[in-house]
């Protein structure tokens, strides 16, 4: 029997493994994490009777295989949740399908919305054209905008960078308004300096003129992946799914092992031989699906050319980190037609645009699923994003001063009173969050040509392609890297996931 090491227990390599149990019998199987946790950055971490969702993850594919997974995973809810039961309120649900007030194992129904929060106002995400959008930018930022996107409109730009990318979409004027500060606090590094390949990937579609389009011509079941209305959710958060997944291959006599970091992979000639452990371990293989990050695996691999090894060590990544907050009430209101439990605002996500804070995006996870707060009807729990780099001043502050720092931020903006006492808080950091598109990465071309030029080696997930995927793309990476290895496909399908046309705009 062949031997198939996987490495990582994200999406990717989860689903690589499970992809490759079901198609064939004639691999052994042993899946090598480096942390104590499953799931990758799509982990949902536990404080207390408290749950968070690192980063945020919805559940939407354009993808049958993939929500065929997740359904058969954890199957969607047949009764109402928690809060569709305090709130008396309409929800879709799949006949026949667990109660998730009894079950575990289920997914929710969960309504999408997200706003961008600028001059202390609520605003659409994206950007929409109607009278409240007008009224909080004001009569003069509302003109400007209107003439600037005109211009973009007949003078476009060549896109060498991702500000080019934006301004030929949404005009000089709101690029400067909604996204050109909010980026640079996503890379740390102003959008002028960032690939236009990233804005491809993650705003698709999306423009000012589509919106306007979409007033007079509804787009119907037609939507940008950015735009989905309604996704599924884990009831426990996106760990959840990914967990039971790990005992499911467990269960088929897949070897999972955590706390095992990959330090080595030998080769013989253009094939991988074998991969030894931080423990000592070395175990020999005949394939290897790698989800680790690519200056990592460049680094671990003997005898690579210089150039490659220069560029790969020099790949860009930004990191994250989230602090959870508990608290009573928000000071922000909900002025929406959406009911809520307490009337707190109803989005899953809002992204701060404000200047004079270094905060990102706030998450309300009470709106993911009523089961992540441990006590739903009492307390809001929140979750303030911030994009760093390891070893800079945010990411060094200790934890103590770093949630006292966030929780001022807060306030200053208006989502938090200052009097509000934190019930429970916690700080957590997450490496390599982000891959980045700048620096070396304009010269990645080279380190894919040597990577996929080792026969038996398969490069999937986030990390493991320097790409900006979401779940779901890197779940199809591990699904085509398998096709790739039993000889149905060649690597370059592996790639060409999230990245063609076809798949963007739809099924």
């Amino acid at each position: 029997m062949k031997t198939a090491v996987v490495i990582g227990a994200g999406p990717a390599g989860l689903t690589a493994a499970h992809e490759l149990t079901k198609k064939s019998k004639d691999w052994k199987i042993v899946l090598l994490e480096e942390s104590s946790e499953i799931g990758g950055i799509s982990r949902t971490a536990v404080c207390g009777d408290c749950r968070i969702d690192i980063g945020g993850h919805r559940f939407f594919s354009k993808s049958k295989e993939v929500n065929d997974l997740w359904k058969e995973l954890m199957p969607i809810q047949g009764k109402p949740s928690k809060d569709d039961v305090l709130l008396n309120r309409e929800c879709n649900i799949e006949p026949g399908g667990p109660d998730p007030e009894t079950e575990d194992k289920v997914m929710l129904r969960r309504h999408r919305v997200s706003r961008i929060y600028y001059l202390r106002h609520f605003f659409d995400y994206p950007i929409s054209i109607k009278p409240a959008t007008f009224l909080a930018m004001g009569l003069v930022r509302t003109w400007k905008a209107g003439w600037s996107y005109l211009y973009s409109a007949f003078f476009k730009r060549k896109e060498n960078s991702l500000e080019d990318f934006y301004i030929n979409r949404f005009g000089k004027v709101l690029y400067q308004m909604f996204f050109e500060d909010y980026t640079e606090k996503l890379w740390g590094i102003h959008p002028s300096k960032i690939s236009p390949e990233w804005g491809a990937q993650r705003v698709k579609g999306l423009s000012l003129w589509k919106a306007i389009l979409n007033i007079f011509i509804p787009q119907g079941g037609k939507k940008e992946t950015s735009l989905i209305e309604e996704f599924i959710y884990p009831k426990r958060g996106p760990g959840q799914l990914w967990e039971t997944l790990a005992e499911n291959l467990k269960a088929k006599n897949v070897e999972v092992r955590l706390n095992s970091k990959v330090i080595a992979i030998e080769k013989i000639g253009n094939k991988i031989s074998s991969v030894r452990l931080r423990d000592g371990q070395r175990i020999e293989c005949d394939a290897v699906f790698s989800s680790m990050p690519i200056k990592d695996l460049v680094a671990s691999l003997e005898n690579v050319p210089q150039n490659v090894s220069l560029i790969a060590a020099n790949l860009p990544y930004r990191d994250f980190i989230t602090v959870g907050l508990l608290v009573n009430k928000l000071a922000i209101k909900n002025k929406t037609k959406l009911k809520t439990v307490n009337n707190i605002v109803p989005d899953t996500w809002i992204y701060v645009q404000e200047r004079d804070v270094r905060m990102g995006r706030i998450q309300i996870f009470n709106n993911w699923s009523p089961y992540m707060v441990d006590d739903v009807t009492k307390h809001v729990w929140v979750g303030l994003e911030y994009f760093c780099t390891e070893g800079d001043a945010m990411w060094e502050m200790d934890d103590e001063a770093f949630i006292a720092m966030a929780t001022k931020e807060l306030c200053h903006i208006g989502v938090l009173e200052e009097d509000e006492q934190v019930l429970k808080s916690v700080r957590i950091k997450v490496k390599k969050a982000y891959p980045a598109y700048f620096g070396t990465y304009s010269e990645f071309s080279k380190v894919r040509e040597y990577l996929d030029s080792l026969k038996n080696l398969f490069c999937i997930g986030r990390n493991g392609q320097h790409r900006y995927n979401n779940m779901d793309h890197s779940m199809l990476c591990g699904i085509e890297a398998v096709r790739v290895l039993l000889g149905e496909k060649d690597k370059s399908s592996i790639w060409s996931v999230n990245t063609e046309e076809k798949y963007h705009e739809g099924k």
